[in-house]
């Protein structure tokens, strides 16, 4: 489409459900009470000259073009912020108004630049608008006064913004947005008068507080803050609606281009997850799609030994399948499987999905879930009876307690962070359950009531103790669980939380968070009103994950906490499509929409749609696809958009399996740790080149659009159904992905409804989408549970057998960074490496005192299964006998020292708990050393030995 121009109303939107009537320049207009005139002028078609006012922040009224007359009201106030009354009748343009208008405009232009026609914000500038809104031909001032065209310096630190102060009018719009909308809170407005300026509270942009969101750059109305893009190539003119790649939250983005040229990524008003906000990486953090390390042809190779070559689609398509059908010929149907990736949209999980049920002939599909929220989909089911989370993201403005657990928001889901801060400022109360003080536990003008900072571990006794409060103190909602949940599984539930082994005294010995910390954490959930949970992998990878999941859930059930807005359990998901990638039925027990393989009907259903017998046996889990290829049996393994090499514990474990294997298919968008093991590289495609759906955190069916063409000239999907008839199976013929979509919809009930053509109309849905939910289901359990009667399970607390002793005295905890994601694979590509260019260790002064470590210095971290080095930041975030790294650079191995220890129920890893003792160190370890020697491809991938390319 054409630029997409999103109308500025100059004020939010009144939330009040009652209405007035009011004429506007003879016009009735109805609008909600507490409407500003500016907005409810804009909803009857008449627009107001303004400046400082736009509808992401609060009415300012300082610049003084948008004044009105009212009849009846002496003077001429600011139509943003005045109200709407009943029978009210403005007039918007009078003689007396315009002359004032053109005032006010001739004096903010006798101080700006004249450069209209070099400015890069020319054609895109409000205040140019405004001149000519107001009739301004002429300036009666002239220019000679003092002025600020040389205030100061123009500001380019930010590697993806500029500041020029010549060109600002002082509005304070970015100023709000970094307040109302980010809450960062890092600019303001210092000086007064004249000397009136932005200020950033740090000798430049970059080393200020600023965490490079967007948002002032979105507000800004002239060129004073301007993506460096634009100022490259120009102002875009041409809108593609897509979704971010990055994390679980799922915003809606406008893709803005010139061309086939991606010029900037401005967050879409309209999107329901983040409603016109954004982060650093989904605004600013797209260039990877275009890096020169992509790889974009096919390519194979005998052995991992040899140098890759350079072939045609058909030819790599006929190399993977006669390598796979000789393994399966050699060591028996079930010897290959795949791994779906949570990066891809759904119709291409799909397709990988139905590609090992169908021409692999069994269930070994797993996904990259397994390793971070697995926990989540088998506790959620047995607790409530389906695998996701409760609510939608809007529900927590209507919280009153915020239990967070085992997550960082402001780094990991950052836009949702904003979110839950506005209520947080807004009065609601915030628990913070984590090892680490994360940023919300104090950050400006808010102040967590209480942090504990609980062994890692542990979680399960602490929810227990949590819960043991509730339940003695006679705190827990009885009518609720007498209308909705299992009396009989309370009762068993009740007797076994009412033990004395989760009393808060009983537990603060496990946890190391004092009993009364516990006791008043515990009143203020189950009595403080409407109580909601978020969490995160802190939570998810532990030996005890599902157990904790089914722990919050018995909680919320307990309290009542569930089924209304406000409240819930609620999975922060890490990646843009982990839910959409298990609700696709990729897992090895299940088909869409968590059915069990064992369920005859279920199986019935998808053998008559795909044309093939169905396994009723449960595949290779992950983990077990490792063993197994360690054992010989398991040969074969399609990869899709995972990096498993460098994100799945225990490394050495992991290589090991991956060299034992005949043949391994790739497909990426850069030759990962993974492919050093491959024989076969799919490219793959980014985001901008995608053409489908991601699932967010919130159930949340978000539209991907291409925004421009492949440049691997065919789709991920198209790849794999050309995989798969290579194999013999010629029924997959999806001619787009839409037709991949109706197949989801035909044989996923929670889908019934959903297609391309339904979203474009309605722009997303949350799932259950069906006839008995139409348009979809944001909050879940409001009437009843999805089993019927929620059911509560005793969530025993069983310590890891991961222990600390003398020779591993401390415990290593892993987490993210703001400005990276994941594995880097996309980050690392982009200019968010000059915030975060190398992984680091945080350790509390005492343990780096009793170790001689310095801060900035090398340090070893070595556990029972490895040794990597780190720099150390000596930092009192963690707690003594803590330490604390990230996990987005490959060099950093931190998955090298992380045990195989994994969740009893999912086998999700237990990354969160690693033994290990830190020291000082003068050389890297011995597996960085052979990382560094073996894989130059991958520092410097287009010299990987690529020898022969395609004819």
């Amino acid at each position: 489409m054409t630029l997409l121009k999103e109308k500025d109303y100059g004020t939010p939107k009144s939330k009040a459900e009652k209405t007035v009537t009011v004429e506007i320049d003879g016009f009735g207009v109805e609008v909600p009470e507490g409407t500003s005139i500016m907005r409810a002028a804009n909803e009857a078609g008449i627009s107001i000259p303004k400046l400082c006012a736009t509808d992401m922040v609060k009415a300012f009224g300082s610049c003084r073009l948008c004044l009105v007359e009212i009849d009846g009201r002496k003077g001429m106030p600011a139509s943003c912020t005045t109200p709407v009354a009943e029978g009210m009748k403005v007039r918007t343009q009078t003689d007396r108004l315009a002359k004032l208008r053109r005032g006010v405009m001739e004096l903010y232009i006798s101080d700006h630049p004249l450069d209209c026609l070099t400015c890069s914000d020319n054609g895109d500038c409000e205040l140019q608008d405004m001149a000519g809104a107001v009739g301004l031909r002429e300036v009666r001032y002239g220019y000679e006064g003092e002025n600020h065209f040389t205030q100061s310096a123009k500001d380019v630190s930010n590697p993806y913004f500029e500041y020029d102060p010549s060109k600002c009018i002082v509005c304070s719009r970015c100023v709000r947005a970094c307040d109302e909308v980010q809450g960062t809170l890092a600019l303001t407005i210092e000086g007064r008068g004249f000397d009136s300026r932005v200020s950033f509270g740090g000798a430049n942009f970059f080393e200020s507080e600023c965490v490079s969101c967007g948002a002032c750059v979105q507000a800004c109305p002239t060129a004073t803050l301007q993506e460096k893009s634009v100022v490259e190539h120009g102002v875009p003119d041409r809108t593609v609606l897509t979704t971010c790649a990055y994390c679980g939250v799922g915003c809606s983005f406008k893709a803005e281009l010139k061309g086939d040229q991606v010029i900037r990524m401005t967050p879409h008003k309209d999107g329901k997850a983040n409603h016109g906000h954004s982060c650093v990486k989904g605004r600013f953090a797209w260039g990877y799609a275009t890096h020169k390390d992509r790889i974009t042809k096919p390519m194979i190779r005998e052995k991992i030994t040899d140098p890759w070559r350079e072939v045609s689609w058909p030819d790599a398509v006929d190399f993977a399948a006669q390598r796979l059908k000789a393994t399966q010929e050699q060591y028996g149907r079930k010897s290959i499987g795949a791994i779906s990736s949570s990066r891809c949209t759904i119709e291409e999980v799909w397709a990988v999905v139905k590609m090992v049920r169908t021409a692999f002939g069994n269930n070994n599909i797993d996904t990259c879930a397994r390793v971070c929220h697995s926990p989540t989909g088998y506790g959620l089911k047995q607790t409530y009876g389906t695998s996701a989370g409760t609510q939608d993201f809007d529900s927590v403005e209507e919280c009153d307690i915020i239990l967070l657990i085992g997550a960082n928001p402001t780094d990991a889901h950052p836009v949702f962070a904003s979110q839950m801060k506005r209520r947080l400022r807004q009065g609601a109360k915030l628990i913070v359950a984590d090892p680490r003080a994360i940023d919300l536990v104090r950050t400006p003008h808010i102040e967590a009531a209480h942090h504990l900072p609980l062994l890692p571990g542990t979680n399960v006794a602490l929810i227990n103790a949590i819960a043991h409060v509730a339940v003695v103190e006679d705190l827990v909602d009885k009518k609720f669980i007498k209308d909705r949940c299992d009396f009989e599984s309370f009762k068993q539930w009740l007797d076994f939380i009412k033990g004395q082994e989760n009393s808060p005294e009983e537990v603060a010995k496990v946890t190391g968070v004092s009993a009364q910390d516990i006791r008043a954490a515990a009143r203020l959930y189950a009595s403080g009103g409407n109580a909601a949970i978020y969490y995160g992998l802190g939570v998810t990878e532990h030996s005890q994950g599902s157990t904790m999941v089914m722990g919050m859930a018995n909680l919320a059930m307990a309290t009542g906490n569930i089924g209304r807005r406000g409240v819930g359990v609620n999975p922060l998901r890490g990646q843009n499509n982990v839910q959409g990638s298990c609700d696709m039925g990729s897992f090895p027990h299940e088909f869409s929409a968590y059915r069990h393989v064992s369920d005859e009907s279920v199986r019935d259903l998808f053998e008559k749609a795909w044309g093939r017998p169905q396994d009723a046996e449960p595949g290779y889990r992950i983990p077990n696809m490792f063993d197994e290829a360690c054992a010989g049996g398991f040969k074969g393994l399609y990869v899709q958009g995972e990096d498993i090499a460098q994100s799945d514990p225990n490394t050495q474990h992991v290589e090991a399996a991956l060299k034992a294997m005949d043949v391994i298919i790739v497909q990426d968008l850069f030759l990962n740790e993974t492919a050093r093991f491959a024989h076969v590289f799919f490219p793959g495609t980014s985001f901008l080149e995608k053409d489908g759906c991601f699932i967010n955190a919130e159930r949340r069916i978000n539209r991907v659009r291409p925004a421009m063409r492949s440049q691997v000239g065919i789709e991920e999907w198209e790849a794999t159904q050309m995989l798969s008839n290579a194999l013999g199976y010629a029924e997959m013929n999806f001619n787009n992905a839409a037709e991949i979509m109706d197949e989801i919809a035909a044989l996923t009930p929670t889908f019934a409804n959903v297609s391309h053509q339904f979203l474009d109309q309605k722009g997303s849905v949350q799932w259950p989408c069906n006839d008995a939910a139409p348009d979809g289901t944001p909050i879940m359990h409001i009437d009843k549970f999805v089993r019927g009667k929620g059911n509560f399970v005793p969530t025993e607390y069983v310590p890891t057998t991961e222990k600390t002793n003398r020779k591993f005295p401390l415990i290593l905890t892993t987490g993210r960074i703001l400005s990276q994601y994941n594995v880097g694979a996309q980050t690392r590509r982009t200019h968010n490496s000059d915030w975060h260019e190398e992984d680091v260790l945080e350790i509390h002064p005492a343990d780096a005192e009793a170790r001689g470590i310095y801060d900035g210095h090398w340090v070893s971290i070595r556990s029972r299964k490895g040794e990597i080095t780190l720099k150390a930041v000596i930092s009192e975030r963690m707690a003594p006998g803590v330490v604390y790294t990230t996990f987005h650079h490959p060099v950093t191995g931190v998955n090298v020292v992380t045990t195989e220890n994994s969740d009893w129920a999912t086998s999700c890893p237990e990354y969160k708990v690693t033994a290990v003792e830190v020291a000082p160190a003068n050389h890297k370890s011995e597996w960085q050393e052979t990382y560094e020697a073996t894989t130059p491809d991958l520092r410097r991938i287009l010299d990987a030995g690529v020898a022969e390319p395609a004819e």
